[in-house]
């Protein structure tokens, strides 16, 4: 069996290039949950894949339709261990029909429990991105950083796998 490094290369090296981005802006996330990590990758070859390497290194809680692809979320057995936070999921999104997408480790979701907007407000050098901020299931707004990206949600990826679960199963009993 692989190990995840080799699967999705080091999330150490990403995580540290990524947080010298952050530091760089001195942009302040101690606060916030790192909640999880995003893959890319290049086809729906590769997403078959990364599933099948990803399977035996966590449960795959949900994959689902969205925003016109497959989005598959995988709980880690062992968590992505950096500094003093453990991350537990990885997303593995398909890549959207037109898009191209470079294979690797992209983004990072944080949670937070103030609005939104607060840290649109308490941030107005930055230029987050804030078209998701109205949405009715988990709300974002995102901050590029080069070829990376950071998002703030107030509800975590698994609380909202588990909602939408929820969701779908009351429909179907309907």
């Amino acid at each position: 069996m692989k190990i995840l490094a080799e699967v999705i290369g080091d999330p150490n090296l990403f995580l540290e290039d990524l947080f010298g981005k952050i530091n760089d802006i001195e942009l302040d996330v101690d606060q916030y949950e790192l909640d999880h990590l995003c893959y890319r990758v290049e086809s729906s070859e590769q997403y078959a894949l990364k599933k099948t390497e990803l399977a035996p290194l966590g449960a795959l809680l949900v994959e689902s339709m969205v925003n016109g692809r497959l989005i598959a979320t995988y709980k880690l057995h062992e968590p992505i261990v950096f500094k003093n936070r453990n991350i537990y999921l990885l997303e593995l999104p398909s890549p959207k029909p037109g898009h191209s997408y470079k294979s690797g480790l992209e983004h990072v979701e944080f949670v937070t429990k103030e609005p939104l907007q607060k840290i649109v407000d308490r941030y107005p050098q930055y230029s987050f991105e804030v078209f998701g901020i109205h949405k009715n299931i988990n709300a974002d707004i995102t901050l590029k950083l080069g070829e990376y990206c950071i998002r703030f949600h107030n509800k975590s990826l698994e609380d909202v796998i588990k909602m939408e679960l929820k969701m779908f199963n009351h429909k179907s009993k309907s």
